[in-house]
């Protein structure tokens, strides 16, 4: 094993233990009833989680990405993903930091911005952010899986900082890694719960139809990771946009594909509140419409592809870098 290697195994156990001991159901439920997980949040930066792919950390932006990807595996209910790109593109802190997108005169779905110390707004189309010190929450409002997703006052004279790497993008790809990571989690809930519940005298994981379901999930779940990898893969890339593109659109239709099957292989019980499944699939279907739904990247994907020309189109696509 290589020493890159080690460093990401080492993360990710980590970052498991930590998440396993402390993300469950009932600190779920506790966010979605506008609780902000505290004492998950404090092991997160006790451990430096909240400093990966930072210049100073030693760590790399691939390794940041695969953090973002287990936050997804286990719904952490804060805003991780946020506050390391806010870290990566300004100088970094401690602090709890969030994104949002700017909208006449606002920031607005900045997730947690009622707890954040500083709040960064991004533009469709531009590397320059806004930084905003102290905010300012104008409303409180929640996504589809109950996660916090507030508007922000945007102050005129807020600064602002050229990140040199579409934000917005950045922003889609950190939803690209958590909508893998809930997939798999999904695709796992999906098989212990055929193992588990019988019918008929033995387990539904016995029936060709269940099992056929489960390999569609399982097929979902590997070109999402898959995806989710190549747009890490294009970061620092001129292929980044294109691939960005790819990897929001196929994982986008990847959700709604395994959300599906595994929402009918649990039956009544999938619909339950008591069950933890919806916490996943509730998120991924959230994720999926956050900084441009797969019908916006596909658009993105289209133009670029269509700028590139018939006669280069195969060499784009076969190349990889």
């Amino acid at each position: 094993m290589s020493e890159t290697q080690s460093t990401l195994q080492l993360i990710l156990d980590s970052g498991e233990k930590i998440f396993s001991d402390h993300c469950d159901k009932k600190l779920l439920d506790q966010a979605e009833a506008g609780v902000f997980a505290e004492n998950l949040w404090q092991q997160i930066v006790a451990n430096g989680f909240n400093q990966l792919g930072t210049s100073g950390s030693g760590t790399t932006a691939e390794e940041m990405y695969a953090f973002i990807m287990q936050c997804g595996r286990f719904a952490v209910p804060l805003p991780i993903a946020e506050t390391l790109l806010v870290n990566c593109w300004l100088e970094p802190g401690e602090g709890l930091y969030s994104v949002g997108v700017v909208n006449n005169g606002q920031i607005i779905d900045v997730p947690w911005g009622r707890k954040a110390d500083k709040v960064v707004g991004v533009q469709l189309d531009s590397d320059v952010v806004f930084v905003v010190e102290q905010p300012a929450v104008v409303e409180q409002r929640v996504n589809l899986a109950g996660e916090p997703r507030d508007t922000i006052a945007l102050p005129d004279d807020a600064p602002t900082v050229d990140v040199g790497l579409d934000p917005f993008a950045q922003l889609a790809l950190t939803r690209s890694n958590l909508m893998a990571g809930a997939l798999q989690t999904l695709l796992d809930l999906g098989i212990t719960f055929a193992m588990e519940r019988t019918q008929f005298g033995r387990p539904i994981s016995k029936f060709q139809a269940i099992q056929h379901a489960l390999a569609i999930v399982a097929s979902e779940v590997a070109a999402a990771r898959r995806a989710a990898d190549a747009g890490v893969d294009g970061l620092q890339s001129e292929r980044f946009i294109p691939e960005v593109a790819a990897s929001k659109a196929r994982i986008g239709e990847a959700v709604t594909v395994a959300a599906e099957q595994i929402h009918q292989i649990h039956g009544a019980m999938g619909f339950t509140h008591e069950h933890r499944l919806h916490h996943f699939s509730r998120r991924a279907w959230a994720w999926r419409d956050e900084f441009g739904n797969e019908f916006h990247w596909q658009q993105v994907l289209g133009n670029h592809l269509a700028a590139v020309g018939a006669d280069n189109l195969w060499s784009f696509i076969a190349t990889r870098g």
